[in-house]
């Protein structure tokens, strides 16, 4: 691996990563849909800065941590294609991580579209 990459390799690395991920998991192209609903919530409905801020905040939170378990669960297929029950422990873990995150995040998005739905 070269060590002086350029800025655009770096960039062009994250993309194919990123291409990668919409092809090959439906969670995550699922979790997309959601993201830009809520976006267009979030548009649509006046809500403040603030709330923008974390509503953004609570969206990249779930997103990056379905790439990260997508990323763990590559790792522990490769490392160990059998049937592992540490590995199914593993993935069962990182799958709570990111549903914990989920249901976070739709506890902030009913905290801050509720009054606004609830006066239309």
């Amino acid at each position: 691996m070269k060590k002086n990459r350029r800025l655009s390799d770096g960039f062009r690395a994250a993309l194919e990563g990123f291409r990668e991920t919409l092809i090959f998991e439906r969670v995550f192209r699922v979790m997309l849909v959601i993201t830009l609903i809520v976006i267009g919530a979030m548009l649509y409905f006046p809500t403040s800065r603030l709330e923008k801020v974390v509503l953004l905040a609570a969206i990249f939170s779930v997103l990056v941590l379905e790439l990260v378990n997508s990323v763990v669960e590559r790792i522990t297929d490769f490392l160990r294609p059998e049937h592992n029950e540490q590995v199914k422990l593993v993935k069962d873990l990182m799958a709570a991580i990111v549903l914990l995150a989920s249901i976070g995040a739709i506890v902030i998005g009913i905290i801050i579209f509720l009054p606004h739905v609830m006066n239309q």
